[in-house]
């Protein structure tokens, strides 16, 4: 067994990131990666605007002014957002003027409305604003034309979605979406829609690998259930392995007598660089890579090892081939225990759970239930993974410990 640490080492060693591009629609850019580095024309605010409503005035006229001898000021004219206002504001005058609009030549200051006392075609403005440009959103203060927006690499979440919108990117460069073919290995699996005989399993790795696959901007090839036959199984390999970027198995990764994939793998030009990892749940684990590229997972059957392996390692694998920049590390962070946490001690642990805030702090809770790699039923609602290093087999409630967030 290699430790976890090396075997992420090890895998991210294998993965380069893609290089194909495609140019798409911005409205089906959300969670695809940016593959250029996106500059605009335009400057942020695109001009002067009021942050307020209020009172356009010019500083030179109010500054002087307190709460005992309060300016009058003429208003000369009303400027609501979405017009180019046509007049300039002369000493003495000022505009009514809303959030977002633009400010007229002479206006430098805003005087908000909460300050002020209409009276008529006047306004009297109450006590004086702190500064020139009070106010104010000067043209170019967020972004300058042509200085780089999102850079290449950058995945386009809510927020990346609205600066491409205001940089008016109608058309994105991205890089194409990893493509992940899914298999599942057993005698005693079956599908969703067929009748469940004793000694029958249900193949749900299927669904949740499918789910982690979406969720990590890839497309799953799912090529079902395989049974324990070599010649099967080397059939469905060779078969995902010309079609996809990424292989994910479930089963037939362990030293049992019906686990085949390691040969069948070495036979078909397999290169396995880790063939087990001091993990728990997921010590079974074989990571293969093929002459075209395609980096292979074997993962063990038991469904809460297989997502323990994919959270753990296989994320890290995708966002580096995807082309998200930057170093591709777990999200870990130190919370407080809600309960006490145990381990052998033998490989380092994860426990299922979830991060919830508690008076004002994030406290990891374990999930109820027997934490077991063949129980997925208490993995609902997991947001975390209490991560127990090797030689720690207790941590006791209201110690800290480092969780690995999903």
């Amino acid at each position: 067994m290699i430790s976890v640490q090396d075997a992420q080492t090890i895998i991210l060693d294998l993965v380069t990131s893609l290089q194909e591009t495609e140019t798409i629609e911005l409205d089906q850019a959300t969670g695809r990666i940016l593959a250029e580095a996106v500059t605009s024309g335009l400057d942020f605010p695109y001009w002067d605007n009021s942050a307020m409503d209020g009172y356009g005035v010019r500083f030179e006229d109010v500054n002087q002014g307190d709460t005992n001898q309060p300016i009058t000021l003429k208003i000369v004219a009303e400027i609501p957002a979405g017009i180019k206002p046509e007049i300039s504001i002369r000493s003495g005058e000022a505009c009514r003027i809303f959030t977002g609009a633009m400010l007229p030549d002479g206006v430098d200051t805003i005087i908000i409305q909460e300050k002020t006392q209409k009276q008529g075609t006047q306004v009297i403005v109450l006590s004086p604003p702190q500064y020139c440009g009070e106010f104010v959103r000067k043209k170019g203060n967020f972004y300058q034309s042509g200085d780089i927006l999102l850079s290449a690499g950058t995945k386009i979440n809510e927020p990346e979605m609205a600066i491409l919108a205001t940089a008016q990117c109608s058309q994105v460069k991205v890089y194409r979406r990893p493509r992940v073919a899914i298999l599942s290995t057993g005698n005693e699996l079956i599908t969703t829609t067929e009748k469940l005989e004793p000694g029958q399993i249900i193949d749900s790795n299927q669904y949740a690998l499918k789910a982690f696959i979406i969720k990590n901007g890839g497309i799953p090839i799912s090529l079902g259930i395989v049974k324990d036959e070599p010649a099967l199984i080397k059939q469905k390999i060779l078969e995902a392995i010309n079609t996809a970027d990424f292989v994910l198995s479930t089963g037939g990764v362990s030293v049992g007598d019906y686990d085949y994939i390691d040969n069948i793998l070495l036979e078909v030009g397999g290169e396995i660089s880790v063939d087990s990892v001091a993990m728990k749940p997921g010590k079974p684990l074989t990571v293969a890579k093929f002459d075209n590229g395609c980096v292979y997972f074997g993962l063990p059957g038991n469904p809460v090892s297989a997502l323990v392996g994919c959270w753990r390692l296989v994320k890290l694998a995708l966002d580096k081939f995807s082309g998200i920049k930057g170093e591709h590390k777990p999200q870990l962070i130190t919370v407080k225990s809600a309960h006490d946490l145990s381990s052998q001690g033998k490989r380092e642990t994860y426990i299922w759970g979830q991060l919830k805030p508690v008076n004002g702090e994030y406290l990891f809770s374990l999930a109820k239930g027997q934490q077991n790699s063949a129980n997925l039923i208490n993995l609902g609602l997991t947001n975390a993974l209490a991560m127990l290093p090797i030689g720690v087999t207790k941590i006791k409630e209201g110690e800290t410990v480092t969780v690995l967030m999903l």
